[in-house]
């Protein structure tokens, strides 16, 4: 009988994190959720548990500190590392939006951090399990701000400019340990993303989507599940998902409301 398969996802809380928790415990995969809201990490396991007789793990760390990620691998259950196959690094944020010589040295910090070091952190821990094991996926969550800078993005669009570069080196370094990476590049999505950049304020980040219809978190899951769900042979290596009504980071149809 084949082992259960484990995915570890961050960020998954809330949007793109959320939606991938959800879509694979479908599919059969134990979760090992992480994010720092412990709270809403419970609600998600119970849900998961309860609709899809799935095992789901909560872990509740910040991606930021190092310490506290390889103490929360420690604590895994046995099982969960030996089978865990599919590595999601979903953990972001855009942080304030302003121009290079009046930015946030705080909101830099912050998403350097996060988006960057995080991702690096955890990958460092759980690299090592696949490669032992001659088999992993890796999945990248970008941004289309990886692909094309814009006005008053400098650093977000540097930290996810870094992640496709880690991206393809990681698929270069990881190639003979018989490991996947694949790189996400999603545009613009109506999950917590506008509102956590925008510090809370619903009008600034309900304008952002304003005249045309955005992606949903469970699009991009999608786009991780066909990732996943490849034979041996083929690695998907990059992937950017705009909406209908988005032809690159700044220009967008704004009368474009079809949704099927």
């Amino acid at each position: 009988m084949e082992e259960k398969k484990y995915a570890l996802i961050t960020g998954a809380s809330s949007g793109f994190g959320e939606a991938c928790a959800e879509l694979l415990a479908q599919k059969g995969f134990g979760i090992i959720a992480c994010a720092r809201r412990e709270e809403r990490l419970k609600r998600l396991c119970d849900k998961l548990r309860l609709t899809y007789n799935c095992e789901c793990i909560p872990l509740c760390f910040d991606i930021r500190k190092q310490e506290e990620i390889a103490n929360a691998i420690k604590g895994l259950p046995k099982n969960a590392i030996e089978n865990l196959s599919v590595l999601i690094n979903n953990a972001g944020l855009a942080a304030g939006r302003d121009p290079i010589h009046s930015g946030s040295l705080v909101d830099w910090e912050e998403m350097l951090d996060t988006n960057v070091k995080g991702l690096l952190y955890l990958t460092r821990i759980i690299s090592p399990i696949m490669a032992m094991k001659k088999r992993g996926h890796i999945i990248n969550i970008s941004s289309i701000a990886g692909k094309e800078v814009y006005p008053d993005g400098n650093v977000y669009c540097a930290s996810k400019h870094a992640v496709e570069a880690l991206s393809k080196a990681m698929r270069i370094d990881l190639l003979s340990h018989g490991i996947k990476v694949t790189n996400i590049a999603p545009g613009a999505a109506e999950t917590e993303f506008s509102l956590v950049r925008f510090k809370g304020d619903v009008d600034k980040s309900s304008a952002v989507y304003d005249g045309f219809v955005p992606l949903k978190a469970q699009d991009i899951a999608e786009a991780v599940w066909f990732a996943i769900n490849q034979p041996m042979r083929v690695t998907i290596a990059d992937m950017t998902i705009l909406p209908a009504a988005q032809g690159s980071s700044m220009h967008f149809h704004r009368s474009f409301m079809e949704d099927s």
